[in-house]
């Protein structure tokens, strides 16, 4: 066999090892997305549960505000439906655009919530609206972490895409840009304070 015959035959094997390998990595990477993907749709569920029930103990204390308490009823059902329609495999930038814009709505009428709450030395005394503030606090902190790792694993994704030998075969995969979680306002970067 000529020398050219095997010198092509062993660049046509690198290819296809280099090739092989690229593929592998970002398989590994868009996977790793998808699970902290999966992450924000497990905390921010578990926030819109607990609401219903803060907003039901301070109904009762909060007769004169029932504007405030029917906005938050709004738009948290608002945000849980566009998290639920946002679906685990999704992560394009203009699904995650409206996710979080549903939250941050969300996150503005809980502020304003807490706020009338703050204002009502009773409310602020009940035993149970104080454990189920602590609970979302809680709840808003792991939703920060989460968001956080989905886009670091974002970060890490879309950088292994653009390096070389990756980005020529990318387009020949499939493997497009992840969308980050992009925050609406800066007060969304911060958990609503809640001081009961």
């Amino acid at each position: 066999m000529p020398v050219i015959g095997i010198v092509a035959i062993f660049l046509l094997a690198l290819i296809a090892i280099v090739m092989l390998l690229v593929y592998n990595r970002l398989t590994i990477l868009k996977n790793r997305n998808q699970n902290a993907l999966a992450q924000i749709d497990v905390q921010p569920k578990r926030r819109y549960d607990l609401i219903p029930n803060l907003v039901n103990s301070a109904k009762a204390y909060l007769t004169h505000e029932r504007e405030t308490l029917e906005e938050v009823i709004k738009a948290r059902n608002l945000a849980a439906g566009a998290l639920e329609g946002m679906g685990l495999s999704s992560g394009s930038v203009s699904t995650l655009n409206n996710v979080a814009a549903a939250d941050l709505s969300l996150g503005q009428a809980l502020g304003r919530l807490m706020v009338v709450m703050e204002n009502n030395p009773t409310l602020k005394a009940d035993k149970t609206v104080s454990e189920l503030s602590e609970e979302l606090r809680s709840t808003e902190n792991r939703v920060s972490f989460a968001r956080q790792a989905y886009n670091d694993s974002v970060m890490i994704y879309n950088q292994t895409r653009e390096v070389f030998p990756n980005v020529l075969f990318i387009g020949m995969f499939g493997f497009e840009k992840a969308g980050s979680w992009v925050l609406g306002s800066p007060h969304e970067a911060n958990a609503p304070v809640v001081n009961l």
